[in-house]
């Protein structure tokens, strides 16, 4: 990756129009605070799955919509992802709105405050847009909890045209750095063992036992985690085992969750537990097949020159980089950071303590903690893009990599 080196200052009237610019941008953002949290609260009142975003989805169209942008829902073939454009300058920014929530605990992972923050950007940058020579589009980015809808979207191509793709998550704790590498690749698959069912105590000696299999190769896991590096998770469980004591398992089923930091370690991996599965296929005799249940993740890839000026402004706005980056998880935004110029960066529910993916968290994420990180996460995302736009030597740099990029070189799935 390609890393410009610092600028000297800007002239005193560039700054001054750039600082004119991001203090209308922040004043929209406060104009409409209402607006943005209630969106929040909206979404999060109504929580809905991946792939079933519909409610939520609608709303940030008809918002956007009347706004002046221009909105094409069901986007790259989708039914719950959309995509707002304002604007027609020649530096293409994406950001991103996720809105899906989990089973059973609802909006434990904050999107309400995700897609909030999304909007509240399109909308500061919408009437600033001109003067910075932007072209802002808002992507609607489906099921980044279970199915992966930004990989999806890639490969339909809605990245194809952006310069640098943002978007800003809601955690609790100290805010930290954004040019920490907390979310790590992740793989989903199942492997299935095909046997010879038998009566167990009549013929057992007939049969194919596809139950051990799956035992055989989950030990085999077990003994592998050891040789694993550190940094490195694996985590497997058997779905389908067998329908009665009494008849030796025909058909098993054992579904795998693989995550990483490292790309080669991922692969690696990868490689070494599907010969656990291989060898467990051969002691008992089962035919053995493995396919993936989702899209895998790619690892979050910050770029460090957006990363800077995040940290500058998450400062300026008055907050501290007082937290220690904790990570473990995956996002989707991962893929897009492998192929555009991207920012995935979190932003706390200040005096909040929750864990994600919990019931607190939830609870944590319609606070007023909440709603002022969905403010403040808007005008950060449009203060990041305004300095990206402004700054001759980062605009030019942003253009001469998306100009090196092949046509399609986006529409990608990172396999492991």
């Amino acid at each position: 990756m390609t890393i410009t080196e610092p600028t000297a200052p800007a002239p005193s009237g560039a700054l001054a129009a750039l600082n004119e610019l991001k203090e209308r941008a922040a004043a929209e953002v406060e104009r409409r605070r209402d607006q943005l949290v209630g969106l929040s609260h909206d979404i999060h009142a109504n929580p809905e799955l991946s792939w079933e975003e519909f409610a939520s989805s609608e709303r940030i169209c008809a918002l956007l919509e009347a706004e002046g942008f221009e909105v094409t829902r069901g986007a790259y073939g989708i039914p719950t992802a959309f995509e707002a454009v304002t604007g027609d300058g020649d530096l293409t920014l994406a950001l991103c709105a996720e809105y899906d929530a989990l089973p059973g605990v609802g909006h434990a992972c904050g999107h309400n405050v995700i897609a909030a923050s999304g909007v509240g950007a399109a909308l500061a940058l919408a009437p600033v847009a001109a003067e910075a020579g932007l072209r802002v589009k808002l992507l609607g980015t489906p099921a980044e909890e279970h199915g992966g809808g930004k990989v999806s979207m890639l490969v339909a191509g809605a990245w194809e045209d952006a310069d640098f793709s943002m978007m800003v998550h809601g955690m609790t704790g100290l805010d930290f750095t954004s040019s920490a590498a907390v979310f790590t690749a992740v793989d989903r698959f199942e492997v299935e063992f095909h046997g010879l069912t038998a009566h167990a105590a009549g013929a057992p000696e007939k049969g194919i036992n596809a139950a051990s299999a799956a035992t055989l190769a989950q030990t085999a896991i077990a003994l592998l985690r050891q040789q694993l590096p550190k940094a490195t998770n694996l985590n497997a469980f058997v779905s389908l085992g067998g329908q009665a004591t009494n008849i030796i398992p025909d058909h098993t089923v054992v579904q795998v969750e693989l995550r990483a930091f490292d790309i080669d370690d991922w692969r690696d991996m990868k490689k070494r537990v599907l010969a656990c599965f291989e060898g467990a296929a051969i002691a008992t005799g089962c035919r053995w097949n493995w396919q993936p249940t989702e899209h895998p993740y790619a690892p979050m890839n910050p770029d460090p020159d957006l990363a800077a000026l995040w940290d500058r402004n998450l400062a300026a706005r008055g907050r501290e980089l007082g937290g220690t980056p904790v990570g473990g998880g995956s996002t989707d935004m991962g893929n897009v950071s492998q192929v555009v110029p991207s920012l995935h960066p979190m932003i706390a529910f200040l005096g909040e303590d929750a864990v994600h993916h919990n019931p607190d968290f939830a609870a944590a994420a319609a606070t007023p903690a909440a709603d002022d990180a969905v403010v403040d996460g808007a005008v950060l995302l449009a203060w990041t893009a305004l300095d990206a736009a402004c700054d001759d030597t980062l605009r030019a740099e942003l253009h001469r990599r998306t100009a090196a990029r092949p046509a399609g070189a986006t529409r990608i799935t990172l396999e492991a």
